[in-house]
């Protein structure tokens, strides 16, 4: 074993029935901010998180395990009955283990519970594990917007229309 790939840190295997899917609340900031800085280039700034809690308060959730946040999702219903998924995220530490699906199902669940006619979310033409998760819970690639991120990559705009929704299984 090389010295490099010892003192990465190692995946952590755990059973998805002792994650816990609940509201983000003030005191989970600084975990999903930490979580934010370890999966994205782009970063929002902590003030978006506090505002976004604010204002949508059951559309903003965290996955717990053993008392630690290792995940988040923001989520909103647009006037237009869109629900727009902003932002999701695992710990490196905890990918693998189904925590963005459960997340992802919740807030799909939560926002046509609120009245959305779909779901929308922009994605890295890039982040290939991402797309796959999307497409296995019923999204659809719809178009390619062109240098969406400040790095200028494209993104895809991809959408799951409520009535297909089939709970995430």
């Amino acid at each position: 074993m090389s010295a490099s790939s010892r003192d990465l840190p190692q995946m952590k295997r755990i059973p998805l029935s002792l994650v816990v899917i609940r509201p983000a609340k003030l005191f989970d900031l600084p975990e999903i901010v930490r979580i934010e800085h370890r999966s994205f280039r782009e970063q929002y700034p902590r003030g978006l998180f506090i505002m976004f809690l604010e204002n949508n308060p059951d559309t903003f959730l965290v996955a717990e395990y053993n008392g630690k946040v290792v995940g988040y999702v923001m989520a909103y219903l647009k006037p237009d009955l869109e629900g727009h998924v902003m932002s999701i995220a695992v710990d490196p530490l905890y990918r693998g283990n189904g925590i963005g699906k459960a997340l992802m199902t919740s807030v799909i669940n939560k926002l046509i519970e609120k009245g959305a006619r779909y779901i929308g979310l922009e994605v890295r033409v890039s982040n290939e594990k991402a797309i796959k998760l999307y497409e296995t819970l019923g999204f659809r690639k719809v178009k390619r917007i062109i240098g969406y991120y400040s790095d200028g990559e494209d993104a895809y705009y991809m959408v799951l229309p409520a009535n297909e929704w089939r709970g995430g299984n």
